[in-house]
């Protein structure tokens, strides 16, 4: 594709730096966000801000959506308002939203019907990630399609793999937010575990960093949760949807995921205590008062 149209839907906390990256590869750039404050500094670089999904859509040739949650999802690409109805032949869309591996499906096999088509790429590196262009990105989708839309992928990301058919990008995703899971409540643990044995933080951190407990929540989130920094990379209202794809879908395959049911019912009452848009590594405030010396009488 030389130099074609694109539109980004979601200019949000990841979405304004992924579409940032990807504007040069554009001859014009078109965005649209609920909260129309939130494309000011992609209007100030040179998109074109749009009141709707409906006005946004016909202008491009390639469409990227990023928003929050599977209904999100739907508001964007279905109904009279929406991308799909909207879109001239031969538009390509692609759906970056951690969302059901069925929606992409359904999203995949709409668009055919219209003449046009769809990747489901979901992305790993929450907001630093996005705004370093160092995000692993995962799709699923036709090959072909998959080999016009690489080169954006590539000013977005450090990784970029397709992993199959439609919905393959987004099981991909469940395996990564599985395996976040896991490691999220060994960091917190871990964290919580050297405050209380009255160990150096930095230091502790920087050497278990080095050996075999290394990992992306020990470099990226460990230093926020030293700085008592719980502000959101990645809101822990999204990773309780994430991990409820995630049961939801093992749940279809007959699989038991003790681990991961585990940590969701943890993140679960740290949102039930008003903690939904904390960032995940919240999820260390949330163990700090399991562990308070507090009666509860």
């Amino acid at each position: 594709m030389n130099k074609p149209v694109i539109g980004w839907i979601g200019t949000g906390i990841m979405g304004r730096w992924m579409c940032q990256h990807i504007m040069p590869l554009a001859s014009a750039t078109y965005v649209y966000n609920r909260t129309a404050s939130k494309t000011e500094p992609l209007v100030a670089q040179g998109a074109v801000a749009c009141d709707s999904v409906k006005e946004l859509v016909p202008h491009c040739d390639l469409v990227f959506t990023m928003v929050g949650h599977p209904s999100d999802v739907k508001e964007v690409y279905f109904g009279d308002q929406g991308a799909l109805a909207n879109a001239k032949e031969g538009t390509i869309f692609v759906d970056m939203t951690t969302t059901e591996p069925s929606l992409a499906i359904e999203i995949y096999h709409q668009a055919q019907q219209k003449g046009c088509f769809s990747l489901d790429a979901p992305v790993s590196g929450g907001d630093v990630g996005a705004k370093e262009a160092r995000l692993s990105i995962m799709s699923g989708g036709d090959k072909a399609i998959s080999d016009q839309v690489e080169p954006f992928f590539a000013a977005m990301g450090k990784e970029y793999k397709l992993q199959g058919k439609a919905g393959a990008g987004q099981h991909t995703k469940m395996c990564n937010q599985i395996m976040i899971a896991g490691t999220m409540i060994g960091m917190c643990e871990s964290l919580l575990y050297g405050k209380r044995a009255g160990l150096d933080g930095p230091t502790l951190v920087q050497t278990i960093a080095k050996g075999a407990a290394q990992c992306w929540a020990l470099d990226n989130l460990a230093p926020r949760v030293l700085q008592d920094n719980f502000n959101p990379g990645f809101m822990i209202d999204h990773f309780v949807k994430d991990m409820g794809i995630a049961l939801l879908e093992a749940k279809k395959m007959n699989l038991a995921l003790p681990g991961l049911a585990l940590v969701e019912q943890l993140y679960i009452a740290i949102q039930g205590a008003g903690g939904g848009q904390l960032g995940t590594q919240a999820l260390l405030m949330g163990l700090e008062r399991l562990n308070s010396s507090q009666s509860f009488t």
